[in-house]
């Protein structure tokens, strides 16, 4: 099948390979004409482990494609992807589709073929109507079909999410958009992938569902983390017990600094406002939006903490190590350590910071934070040193190094890498998630 990928970002271009990978003919279209340019030289736009040897290898075989016409790009596509952002909108949180119909208007102009126009990006309930009428209102002659297929792919490990899926959902209103989708989708049959057949307005809303019941995970896991170091108990424990009840799951009840990303933080504010004009409050919802922004704050507070208090902190130096809101990715959107670094900065403390691939971003988000080279140099001189993604290259530190380096042996971790005992027993003053 020939399959058109509109957006070039971390959806589209990902979904793009993999698909080329399976064997379809891909072309990933996009206006930014260096963004395609750099993907003609093999220069990724995002960090993903295994993408750019996934994009060389399916260039080489003559599967993927990048053009900035999306006329050219969606001429003879059997299916068609709108994987284009769907950022908050200012002002008001609901999730700006502008980008979404403009591209709908524009096949709606170029269609020159049947095709099945289906939605990658993360939309409110009721889009899949509005681009279907948009594309009515064009004037096209070729038969067409608008799905809704959305996307579970986490960041540091989209590929293998996308191959090995656990579950393929498909809101379509008509057999030729389910016909079309099954032959998209026939390379994961052999991995008996389940597929999720829905109505339309159905699979819009289970991105959105699913999003917010593990933000809900997270942001129960960090309360009731607070509530383990007010009584003495162990957060990683607790996550265990509950965890081992198959009726919760073990995933995502890792206690931490909060949840960022392009995902959670977006997702469930838009949900909150559809909700909002449907009538039909989630207040469950709204606590877990409002506790998640209170604690990335909390955790610049609990760095000053370690440093004596806000007053004593003034003039002091902390070494962040982790800028990104997750390892394996070089996305700072919504990531805990903005917060945390301008808590810090607020309180006149200077701060150096390290991360393997988040660095050029995060200069333009943090820009009262020094960047250095690698983790040692940021700790040079530190007051106190704060963990906070969990990068690998972060969990194997050479403690007696950072004690000769540093002004104080104070260590915050705020992912809860290191075991307490091991590093108290070194001459660290040491604080971590959930535990004594």
């Amino acid at each position: 099948m020939k399959i058109a990928m509109v957006g070039s970002g971390y959806v589209g271009l990902v979904s793009g390979a993999c698909f080329a990978d399976f064997g379809h003919d891909v072309v990933c279209i996009d206006k930014d004409q260096s963004k395609i340019d750099r993907l003609h030289d093999g220069i990724m736009p995002i960090y993903e482990p295994g993408l750019a040897e996934l994009v060389a290898s399916n260039v080489d075989a003559g599967r993927l494609t990048f053009t900035t016409s999306l006329a050219d790009g969606i001429e003879g596509a059997d299916a068609i992807f709108i994987a284009v952002g769907t950022p908050s909108r200012r002002g008001d949180g609901h999730a700006d589709l502008s980008y979404v119909y403009a591209v709908a208007k524009e096949i709606g102009e170029s269609l020159s073929n049947d095709a099945v126009i289906v939605t990658k990006s993360t939309v409110p309930v009721g889009t899949g109507d509005e681009v279907e009428r948009i594309l009515s209102d064009s004037g096209t002659s070729h038969r067409f079909a608008v799905v809704s297929n959305p996307e579970f792919l986490r960041e540091g490990a989209a590929i293998g999410d996308f191959k090995r899926p656990d579950r393929i959902v498909i809101g379509a209103e008509d057999e030729f958009g389910r016909q079309v989708m099954r032959e998209v989708y026939r390379p994961l049959f052999l991995n008996e992938s389940p597929i999720l057949f829905t109505g339309r307005r159905t699979s819009e809303l289970i991105k959105y569902a699913a999003n917010a019941f593990l933000a809900t995970k997270i942001t129960f896991i960090n309360e009731m983390a607070d509530l383990c170091e007010k009584v003495g108990a162990n957060v990683q424990d607790v996550s265990r017990g509950i965890g081992m009840d198959n009726r919760i799951g073990s995933k995502f009840l890792h206690a931490g600094p909060g949840y960022g990303g392009s995902c959670f933080p977006k997702d469930t504010l838009a949900l909150l406002k559809t909700a909002e004009d449907y009538d039909s409050p989630t207040r469950i919802v709204e606590a877990v939006v409002k506790a998640n922004d209170s604690r990335k704050r909390a955790m610049g507070r609990k760095v000053l903490d370690a440093l004596g208090g806000a007053e004593a902190a003034r003039g002091k130096k902390v070494a962040l190590l982790g800028l990104t809101f997750k390892p394996n990715t070089d996305d700072m959107r919504d990531s805990p350590a903005i917060a945390v670094a301008q808590a810090l900065t607020d309180a006149g403390v200077e701060v150096a910071a390290f991360d393997p691939e988040g660095m050029e971003l995060a200069k333009l988000l943090m820009p009262d934070v020094t960047m250095v080279d690698e983790p040692y140099a940021a700790i040079e001189g530190a007051d106190a040193i704060a963990i906070v993604t969990e990068w690998d290259v972060f969990r194997a530190l050479d403690l007696k190094r950072i004690k000769d380096l540093a002004n104080a042996p104070v260590l915050v971790d705020l992912r809860n890498i290191y075991r307490p005992d091991d590093v108290r027993a070194l001459g660290f003053e040491y604080s971590s998630i959930g535990r004594t």
